[in-house]
């Protein structure tokens, strides 16, 4: 299955609780209401094992269809203004795509 794995941190003066009231109320429903998308799920990093938390928190975004996501969901006037808002409240975002090997 292939998966977009988002690695950020949150934008100066965007605090935890404000970032998570988003992802339930809009960011989650919204990602997961795209026919590409098969679930959205959304880690908070709070330690590693080497004492260094370089992104504090990772989307995973489980998709039917990488090519459908791509070329159709994130094409639309609502994405592009989803992805405005999300810039604004993040920072230091790096986005992967991957396909599950296990």
């Amino acid at each position: 299955m292939a998966k977009e794995i988002i690695l950020y941190n949150l934008a100066p003066g965007v605090t935890d609780e404000q970032f998570k009231e988003y992802v339930d109320t809009e960011k989650g429903p919204y990602i997961d209401s795209l026919p590409s998308v098969k679930r959205y799920e959304l880690v908070r990093i709070d330690s590693s094992r080497s004492g260094v938390v370089p992104f504090r928190y990772c989307g995973i975004v489980h998709l039917n269809s990488l090519e459908d996501f791509l070329n159709i969901d994130t094409k639309t006037e609502e994405y592009k203004a989803f992805t405005a808002k999300m810039a604004s409240m993040t920072s230091e975002i790096h986005v992967t795509f991957g396909e599950e090997i296990h």
